[in-house]
């Protein structure tokens, strides 16, 4: 049976970045928030220094255990859309752990299939609030 369609994934490149900032700084989540300038970056966080807001939908886990959560109003922009979290060299913003590394995450972006859309909307993806009751 083929795996079911997903909302988010990663490259190689962003998923070993990804791994160093677990190591030197622990558990780690993605939000974008679809602000102007860097909110319509992923920041990376430590977990437990941000917490997502009961609009925010969790698109998925990337490279194991790393949440990457977008706010609700992102989200019904982008729901039609397969996101990938790449690596590309510049600064990002200051608050996003890469952003010492010379580094900064993006999103990559194409359309879902017919086929996945349906699958996916048939499972609406989880919202903090979902997660926080």
């Amino acid at each position: 049976m083929p795996e079911p369609p997903t909302r988010i994934d990663i490259t190689a490149a962003a998923a070993v970045l990804l791994g160093e900032l677990v190591e030197r700084h622990g558990p780690v989540m993605f939000h974008q928030s679809g602000g102007c300038c860097d909110g319509s970056s992923p920041m990376c966080y430590p977990r437990n220094e941000f917490r997502v807001g009961g609009s925010d939908v969790l698109l998925g886990r990337l490279a194991g255990d790393t949440p990457f959560w977008m706010s609700a109003d992102q989200f019904e922009y982008w729901r039609h859309t397969h996101l990938t979290v790449d690596v590309v060299p510049g600064r990002g913003s200051g608050f996003s752990l890469e952003a010492p590394e010379g580094v900064r995450f993006l999103i990559r972006s194409r359309l879902l299939t017919d086929a996945e859309t349906e699958q996916l909307e048939s499972a609406p993806p989880p919202t903090g609030a979902q997660l926080s009751g």
